[in-house]
This record gives structure tokens, C-alpha cells and sequence, in this order.
């Protein structure tokens, strides 16, 4: 990359690649080009903080200012001091930054200054890839709305009930936030008028791209009357990405801040190299040495979430797991936990716990290796967040070292290595607690009631005060803590169940809430590409039946209507709230697709599948009768990144033998999918 000695110009490269630090706004010439002019942007800005820029000098209303002073925010961050004054001047935006940079207040606060609230009519539209997502994005407008009057807001996602939605949308909102899916199923039924549109935002677009909305979302797009004001906010940007920015954006202001400035500079960084039966041990030593707010602890897949959740509570942590197997109403319940204080740790998979933004969150522990350094960046966001200082903590087995290594490249920095604490450490955090309660206690006003037990137990007991006051303390030590011994003693037998079971299943190699591969998978999303090869195997073969406990199902979109395993996957998943490792086989033939769930869904979830659209065809499933092979040749997908075998496939050994062995332990637990009624 070159500088001119004049203006700023770049040169040779596009835009979504360079990272310019800069302290303030640098403006360039507007000529940018992306194979051969495929993409084309009118100028770039690389944000960097502006300590003393106010929200005032941005141009937004004495409303706004008094919602953000009620907030707590005194200085706009570098993606809202540069988005804002773009968006109050009606232009495109572009907008490249991590998550926890504050880019929901950059364009929450310049569409809410231009909302004409005297309408009941949709004047923005918020589409995001999750429910969870969808929900934050809907507070950060009421919250900066407060003093806004009549504004009226809702978030539209799958798993909702319909009436409710349509009650809401008939008496009038002005601002809607919701996931593609459902919002296309609204405009489909003409419950949703956009007619009176102002703004379209794309939240998180590389999210949506790899859930396998994007499809959704051009349609969306080009299905809006007139033409609105756009933004799209993305981490990175893919082609896709690219493609539909350079379809549908008109001449935007392309602004962009560094991944680094944007997600490490008020979080202390860590890893730990361990094996992987000792990481539920280290946790606990973690947790028991370390001073610590809210925590939150990543894992994999849901089974995972369980598990870890479960022995923290055993050891009387107040604990709770946050997955995509969970209701909706659960998933809020236990943040709202988390955010009041009645909840202090959340075990949670990346997908369930997108978007999530609570300010206490002072420790991340990635429990389990991410699939690639952006859910890293955006698993340590959910600390350091709104100027607070926080800590995170990478646990690493010795066969990850090189996952270790891109994540480091991502961020820009190396990461501290750590020892796991000692029992030492921890002896004296725990004498450092008693002595803080001791203290607390003494001053309470209620002690004299307590002085009559005491006095009881010296006379009746007969031993000196101090030997007592002894006694005392060694019973509260045991109410208060497990020894350390005890937390060592069980771990390891239960991590190295943990490590064959959760850690080797094919459902830590699918997707949505569970983790990719990471080995080659790694490397390769890091560079906005999705695994290929041995991740995901595409076979003309004939057919086979369902598993037993399946039940194959006929939904009318196939490989004509350029319909995608991740289309059905994520519409699925979606609407009947069914996590994505119990969706089975999924054939694709040129009319039509076949999708293998488990037995006895429910009616409820059978109808509302029936009008969800994919890849602009409405599903209409039904259950498919025959068993026999079909008449035409089908592209067969085998979810969990497995190969799509027939008599000539030769599937290794081992893996069939391990697969095999994974399968008759789940059976024996009897664990069963459930769907959301």
C-alpha cells in the first residue's frame, strides 16, 4: 500500500483490506476499484478515537444528547463519530468494524433524529442474523429513544407467536428490527408495509452470509419499494458481502476502523495450554483465584453448555447455560439474570450468544477453541465494553498452537501466556473472602440477636470465646467453598468422558450452534472462505432411507431455485427452533429437496414450516412416503461435515469406529431433540 505525499490515496488494493491507523478521520480521494470495477466506492475513512469530539458536535438534538448523558457515554467512538454524520446527511453507508465498537448507536442515534414519529408507519427496517440480535438492537433504540415521543418499536424474529406480531404491526411501529426469514414471511403476507421505508439496515452481514440468509436478504432488497436509505455494517467482507454492496448501495461512504483498536484495547488477553481433560479443573481454579464480575464461558456445542454449566453449579457457582436448544423466553431469562446480578456466570455456544451486551461482564473464558479468529473477537467483545477494563482467557490444547497463532495474527498482538493458578493462590483468595464477609457482617445492625446463640453455645459447650470463634470459622470456610482437592479429584475422569463425547462428535463440526473444524477450517474462514474439500462433500449417489428415529420430509425448493443446504438448515432451525445438529440428511433434486428430521414433530411446528419461504419458494413440507430411490439424481448433503457415502465409499476405520461408539452412548443417554412449541 502507497501514500501520494498530497491527499491520501490508496492504491492496488480494496477497501474491506487495508487498516489505516490514524487518531482522527482521514479522508481520501474517491477512486476505488475491485476487479475491474466490480465494486466501486466513492471514499474511505479509517476511524480512530477523538478524545475530545463530543455527540454534540455531531449534529444530533438535545433528545438524543439527554438519552446518551442518561446512558453514561460522554465521547462518541471512532465508528460513531464517523457513521453518524453520513447517515444525518442521507447518504449510503459502509461500515467495517468488530463487534463492541458501538455501531449500533452509530446508526441508531442519526435514524432516530430523522424519524417522523407523527406516522404509525415502518420508517426503518433492522435486519439481523439472530433472534438475540434482533431483541439488543430493539432495546438500543428504545434506550436512546426515550425522550423521542411516540415512538413506537418492535423486533420481529421466528419463534414468536404470529398474533402477537400482527397485532403489533397493525396498530403501527415506526421502527422494525428482525431476522431475514420472518421479515420475509411478513412483506410475503403483506403484514409488514414498507411503502413509507426510510432507512434499511444490515447488521452484521457476514453473520447473515454465513448462516445462509444473504439469499434472504437480496430478496428482501430487491423487493423494497422506492429507494431507501442503506447502511451495512459488516466485520469482514467477503465477496458476497461485496457483491451485493456494490448491487444495491448507491455511492456509499465507506468507513472502517482497526479490528485491534476495535476489540483488545480495554481487555487484558490470555491463553492457557492444557489438555483438554484438565480444562474443566481449570476453570474452577480460575474462578475460585480471580476477583470477577459477571463472567461468560464459550463452548462449542450445546451438550457442552450443559455439562459445564451443570458441574459449576454442583460446586455452588450461580451458573446457567445459554443455548440454541433453549426456548426464546429461556434465552432472555437467564441475561436478564445475568444483567441484574442474579446470574454471575452464562455458559453459552457463539450463536446463542450473539449480540449480547451486558456491562458487567468482566471475565471470558473460551472454554472450548473457536473456529476462527472472528468468533474470537467477537466471544472477548462481550467484555471491555462501554470504557471497562476486562479480561479474557484462551484455553488452548497442544494441538491448537497453531489456532493459537491466527488468532494472534487477527488481533494484532500476542497473547500473555498464563500458569493455572495455584492452590496457594487460591487459599489466599478464599482467606481474602472471609475476611471481606467478616467485616461485612460486623457491620449490620442485627448482631445482638445473634448474641444470645452464642452465648447459649459457650455455656453449654464450655469452651473458651476464641475456641469457639474458631469452630465458627471453619464452618463457615466449608459452607462457603469446596477444597480445592475435591474440585481436582473429579474433573479429570469427567473431562476425559468430555473430551471423547463432546469434543470428537460430529456435532462439533456443523454449524449454527456448534463449532467448525479447527484445523484446515480455521484457516480458511479467516479468509472469508467456506470450508471445502473433506468439510463438506457433495455425492451423486442414490438415496438411502432415514436413520432410524428420522423422518425424511418433501419441501418444494431445489437445486433449480438455487436453494443451499445452509438455506434449508438455517430457515429450519429458524422457525421450529430446532438446534441444527438434529437436522440429518438433506438431498437436493431439481424441483424439490428432502430434509431428514426427528420423528413426531409437532403439528404446530409442522404448520408453521409450511409457509416459510426459501430462496423465494415457499417450503409447503410434507412427509415423504416413499422409500424407494428416487427417479432423478440428487446432490446429498450429510450434515456435521461427514461424507455422503454409497457401496463403493471407503470412510476410514477409525472415524466410522469412533462415530459408531459416539452414537450407542447417546442412545443410552436418551437424550432427544426437542422442538420449540
Amino acid at each position: 500500500m502507497r501514500m501520494s505525499e498530497g491527499p491520501r490515496e490508496f492504491a492496488c488494493m480494496p477497501p474491506m483490506c487495508r487498516a489505516i491507523p490514524a487518531l482522527n478521520l482521514i479522508r481520501s480521494r474517491p477512486r476505488f476499484a475491485y476487479n475491474q470495477g466490480e465494486y466501486v466506492m466513492s471514499s474511505v475513512e479509517t476511524a480512530g478515537e477523538d478524545p475530545h469530539q463530543s455527540f454534540a458536535q455531531l449534529g444530533l438534538n438535545s433528545q438524543l444528547l439527554d438519552a446518551i448523558e442518561k446512558t453514561g457515554y460522554t465521547a462518541p467512538s471512532a465508528i460513531q463519530a464517523a457513521t453518524i454524520p453520513h447517515l444525518l446527511a442521507g447518504r449510503d453507508v459502509l461500515g467495517q468494524a468488530q463487534t463492541g465498537t458501538g455501531k449500533t448507536a452509530a446508526f441508531a442515534l442519526p435514524l432516530l433524529q430523522k424519524l417522523d414519529t407523527s406516522q404509525a408507519a415502518v420508517k426503518i427496517l433492522v435486519l439481523t442474523p439472530t433472534r438475540e440480535l434482533a431483541i439488543q438492537v430493539c432495546d438500543a433504540f428504545e434506550k436512546y429513544g426515550r425522550f423521542v415521543k411516540q415512538l413506537k418499536l418492535m423486533p420481529i424474529y421466528g419463534g414468536q407467536d404470529y398474533e402477537i406480531q400482527f397485532r403489533k404491526l397493525n396498530r403501527g411501529v415506526q421502527v422494525v428490527v428482525g431476522t431475514p426469514g420472518r421479515v420475509m414471511d411478513h412483506m410475503r403476507r403483506g403484514t409488514l408495509d414498507l411503502s413509507s421505508l426510510d432507512c434499511l439496515v444490515l447488521d452484521e452481514a457476514d453473520e447473515m452470509l454465513k448462516m445462509g440468509f444473504v439469499d434472504d436478504v437480496e430478496w428482501v432488497l430487491s423487493e423494497l419499494p422506492g429507494k431507501p436509505q442503506l447502511a451495512l455494517f459488516s466485520a469482514t467482507m467477503p465477496p458476497p458481502i461485496r457483491k451485493l454492496t456494490s448491487k444495491y448501495l448507491d455511492d456509499p461512504a465507506h468507513v472502517t476502523i482497526q479490528a485491534e483498536t476495535a476489540t483488545v484495547k480495554n481487555t487484558r488477553q490470555r491463553s492457557l495450554v492444557l489438555p483438554g481433560r484438565k480444562k474443566m479443573e481449570a476453570l474452577l481454579r480460575i474462578l475460585a483465584s480471580q476477583e470477577t464480575d459477571g463472567v461468560i464461558v464459550f463452548a462449542k456445542t450445546r451438550n457442552n453448555t450443559e455439562q459445564i454449566g451443570q458441574r459449576l453449579r454442583e460446586k455452588g457457582y450461580a451458573a446457567a447455560s445459554l443455548n440454541g436448544d433453549m426456548s426464546q423466553r429461556q434465552r432472555e431469562q437467564a441475561v436478564e439474570r445475568l444483567r441484574a446480578g442474579r446470574l454471575d456466570i452464562l455458559v453459552a455456544t457463539d450463536v446463542a450468544a450473539r449480540g449480547l451486551d451486558v456491562e458487567r461482564v468482566s471475565l471470558v473464558v473460551n472454554f472450548d477453541m473457536p473456529h476462527d479468529s472472528e468468533a474470537y473477537i467477537h466471544r472477548i467483545g462481550r467484555t471491555g465494553r462501554a470504557g471497562r477494563s476486562g479480561d479474557a482467557i484462551l484455553f488452548v490444547k497442544p494441538d491448537e498452537r497453531r489456532s493459537l497463532r491466527y488468532i494472534e495474527q487477527a488481533t494484532g498482538q500476542p497473547l500473555e501466556a498464563m500458569e493455572l493458578p495455584s492452590r496457594k493462590a487460591i487459599h489466599n483468595k478464599r482467606i481474602a473472602d472471609f475476611k471481606q464477609r467478616v467485616s461485612e457482617a460486623l457491620v449490620g445492625d442485627d448482631l445482638e440477636q445473634y448474641q444470645a446463640l452464642v452465648d447459649d453455645c459457650l455455656g453449654e459447650i464450655q469452651v473458651p470465646p476464641e475456641r469457639l470463634l474458631v469452630a465458627f470459622a471453619k464452618m463457615l470456610q466449608q459452607e462457603m467453598f469446596k477444597s480445592v482437592r475435591e474440585t481436582s479429584g473429579n474433573t479429570e475422569g469427567e473431562h476425559r468422558r468430555s473430551d471423547r463425547e463432546g469434543f470428537r462428535q460430529r456435532s462439533d463440526r456443523g454449524r449454527s450452534d456448534r463449532g467448525r473444524s479447527d484445523h484446515d477450517g480455521g484457516r480458511q474462514r479467516q479468509h472469508g472462505t467456506r470450508p471445502q474439500g473433506k468439510d463438506r462433500e457433495r455425492s451423486r449417489r442414490p438415496v438411502t432411507a432415514p436413520e432410524e428415529g428420522m423422518q425424511r420430509y418433501r419441501v418444494q425448493v431445489g437445486r433449480e431455485h438455487g436453494v443451499r443446504p445452509g438455506n434449508l438448515v438455517g430457515a429450519i432451525a429458524n422457525e421450529a427452533g430446532l438446534d441444527s445438529q438434529y437436522i440429518g440428511r438433506i438431498n437436493i433434486f431439481d424441483q424439490y429437496s428432502t430434509v431428514d428430521l426427528p420423528a413426531g414433530m409437532p403439528s404446530e411446528t409442522f404448520q408453521a414450516l409450511q409457509d416459510v419461504w426459501v430462496s423465494g419458494q415457499q417450503l409447503k413440507i410434507s412427509r415423504e412416503r416413499s422409500s424407494g430411490k428416487p427417479s432423478e439424481e440428487s446432490t446429498s448433503f450429510v450434515r456435521g461435515g461427514g461424507r455422503s457415502q454409497g457401496p463403493r465409499g471407503a470412510r476410514d476405520k477409525k472415524q466410522l469406529a469412533a462415530e459408531k461408539r459416539a452414537k450407542k452412548r447417546a442412545k443410552m443417554k436418551g437424550r432427544k431433540p426437542s422442538f420449540r412449541r
